[in-house]
């Protein structure tokens, strides 16, 4: 099986997801130098010719360390509020740290109905396409702002797979606080251990993810092996690592710890 594991280098297009918790400290607000070393690698990757589009949350927990918004849910005009001011400082933030790489970023913010409307779907997949056409990075993000419950993703584990596969990536790596999917939480059985590769999804699987890890993020494991139901099953293979780590793309490609997923198909045959 190990023969079969892909790798980063082979990916022409790779969406890479990146999680509040790994953004946003609640103490101290956005870690700059964490988010300085991801530039750092981003530009390494792009600069052997793949294109990258980053789905990044943070605008919520930017923006309530700001408003001084109490831990814990909060009302959804509350969200949205903390979305509006803290999606501006996120934006600002990305902007900063690949501007000095020479690298030009563009905001994109969807809500489901971007990907439940065929119109907006092709829409939304040609304004992409067009921006990586001029070497422009997309940083993506759920539209919090106006998005009620009703109408949201909910989590950008699946946001992130929903735009993979609209674009058409090989590869989606999710970016999150844990190295991958265990045979059991983590936190609670010191004896799981970590699944390396994932050639289907199985209802066994599915069982061995657990909830949401922290009042910062809205998912989990649970919301990643979704991710990854949609990413497979369009073509495109994924990826659950560690971002706890500066440079966590080059410690994937190193051989570091992490989850593959397989995708017995590809994206452009998927996609037809």
């Amino acid at each position: 099986m190990a023969a079969l594991t892909p790798t980063l280098a082979a990916a022409r297009r790779l969406v890479v997801k990146i999680g509040s918790a790994l953004l946003v400290d609640r103490a101290t607000g956005l870690r700059e130098g964490w988010l300085r070393a991801l530039a750092e690698d981003v530009a390494r990757v792009r600069a052997r010719g793949t294109q990258v589009i980053l789905v990044s949350s943070g605008s919520i927990a930017l923006g309530r360390g700001v408003l001084r918004l109490p831990p814990g849910s909060l009302p959804l005009e509350q969200s949205q509020a903390a979305a509006a001011v803290g999606q501006i400082r996120l934006a600002r933030a990305y902007e900063a740290v690949l501007a000095p790489h020479g690298i030009v970023t563009g905001q994109v913010l969807v809500t489901l109905e971007d990907s439940a409307d065929r119109r907006r779907y092709l829409n939304s997949r040609a304004t992409m396409e067009t921006m990586l056409s001029f070497g422009v990075v997309p940083i993506v993000n759920e539209n919090d702002t106006v998005a009620t419950d009703e109408i949201r993703y909910g989590d950008n584990d699946r946001l992130a797979a929903r735009v993979a596969t609209m674009v058409g990536a090989d590869c989606l790596v999710l970016l999150s606080d844990i190295d991958g999917l265990y045979t059991a939480p983590p936190q609670r059985d010191p004896a799981a251990t970590l699944i390396p590769v994932v050639p289907r999804i199985t209802p066994e699987i599915e069982a061995m993810a657990g909830g949401a890890a922290s009042e910062l993020s809205r998912g989990g494991m649970t919301t990643k092996v979704e991710a990854g139901k949609i990413a497979t099953t369009a073509g495109t293979t994924m990826v659950i690592a560690s971002g706890k780590h500066d440079a966590p793309l080059a410690r994937i490609e190193a051989g570091g710890p992490c989850t593959w997923f397989l995708t017995p198909t590809h994206p452009v045959t998927s996609r037809k």
